[in-house]
């Protein structure tokens, strides 16, 4: 039998589309023909992390066993784990790794027993001088229903909609990056955190947001305080100016307390959000509610230097060691790295559709239980996830992808 020419499979949806015709040998090819070598550090944190990151390295390790891929597994310390081991939220050896890494998977940082250290000494900073030593400075955290949990989205099924969105987060500048400092004026104690942006930074994001729309549905909303901050002003300026290069993005513009409000009445109006730092931060944790938990939430940072991936979710100090902690979200940043860094839309679409699958079972974790659901704990349900990935392979190699 004669195959097509080997190739990567780059966009979304190519699982399903792929050959129905071909059966085992094709199924088999496609395997074969688009193996590759791949470094990952995995930084477990803090919390749940590391119980999230076991989900992710076994949906890496299928993928790289069933698709002849060659995935190097490397761990390193980050945040509150750090501090213990080593003294600072990001040792050296941890950086110089991740820099040399393909990708980097993190769990979650923090937690109460580090609350009492200094604001730069935090296992909070270990992440921020992690997206610094990476030069990261886009961060894209998806919002999507999936449908087998639009029961427990807190919107009725009216106002939510096709819940499909991107949050485009600018990552390396603004609030949490500007002057800070803590001074006392006749004996009263004064705290100020600097928002600051110049063009360059808003024209690189905006660029990426662009890239993402034109992929998408050709929509933007730019989201900003222009009617208060001066930084907002020239945010504003910047995207519309830059809007001339791109005539078939529809763009508009948003303030961020409308945006808020307007991600509660009617979230389907959004396809691409592109905004600030600490914009990004607090609208993607409150439209992660509307696809029923944060817990569900990936995302992916990508800069000038390796990206990393990772669940929005926090290090949850209260389930660590209860195997409650729901891992969906550390499973799609695993499709999200699959498809975004390496170019495998087939492994990351094979992952995604089998998820769908156990989540129409009715299984869940503890934070997506509703009445009848089958209550699993996290590990259970990824090795259910595991099995269905496997009984979605005999099935492809008996009847084709397609069928």
């Amino acid at each position: 039998m004669s195959f097509p020419k080997a190739r990567v499979l780059t966009q979304p949806g190519e699982f399903a589309a792929v050959s129905s015709q071909s059966g085992a040998a094709y199924y088999d090819f496609l395997k074969r023909g688009c193996a590759m070598k791949k470094a990952i550090v995995f930084l477990a944190g803090d919390g749940i992390g590391p119980e999230v990151t076991r989900a992710a390295v076994t949906v890496l390790r299928e993928a790289a066993h069933e698709f002849h891929h060659q995935f190097e597994f490397a761990e390193f310390p980050i945040g509150g784990a750090a501090i213990d081991a080593a003294g600072t939220p990001l040792p050296n050896a941890t950086l110089d790794a991740c820099r040399k890494a393909d990708a980097v998977f993190l769990g979650a940082v923090g937690g109460p027993k580090w609350d009492s250290l200094p604001v730069g000494k935090r296992p909070e900073s270990g992440l921020l001088a992690l997206r610094q030593g990476l030069g990261l400075y886009v961060n894209v955290r998806p919002v999507k229903l999936l449908e087998p949990l639009r029961g427990i989205s807190p919107l009725k099924a009216d106002r939510l909609g096709d819940l499909d969105l991107e949050i485009v987060r600018e990552l390396a500048g603004g609030m949490y990056f500007g002057e800070r400092g803590n001074v006392v004026e006749n004996g009263v104690e004064r705290a100020f955190d600097t928002e600051s942006y110049s063009t360059s930074e808003i024209e690189r994001i905006a660029t990426f947001a662009f890239a993402r729309a034109e992929s998408r549905s050709r929509r933007i909303c730019s989201v900003d305080k222009a009617n208060v901050l001066a930084s907002s002003q020239l945010w504003r300026r910047t995207v519309t100016a830059m809007s001339a290069a791109y005539p078939g993005i529809r763009l508009e513009h948003m303030y961020v307390d409308n945006a808020a409000m307007q991600l509660t009445l009617r979230p389907s109006q959004f396809d691409v959000l592109l905004t600030t730092n600490m914009f990004g931060d607090i609208l993607s944790d409150a439209a992660a509610a509307l696809a029923g938990s944060i817990g569900v939430i990936p995302s992916a940072s990508f800069g000038s230097s390796t990206p990393l991936f990772e669940p929005i979710h926090g290090s949850a100090p209260s389930l660590a060691g209860t195997d409650t902690a729901n891992p969906i979200g550390s499973i799609l940043s695993v499709t999200m790295m699959l498809r975004d860094a390496f170019g495998l839309s087939l492994e990351a679409d094979w992952v995604e559709q089998s998820l769908l699958r156990v989540l129409s079972g009715g299984y869940r974790t503890p934070d997506l239980a509703e009445p009848g659901a089958r209550t699993v704990t996290g590990s259970a349900f990824t090795e259910m996830l595991r099995e269905e990935m496997q009984r979605t392979l005999e099935h492809a190699e008996r009847y084709g992808w397609g069928v």
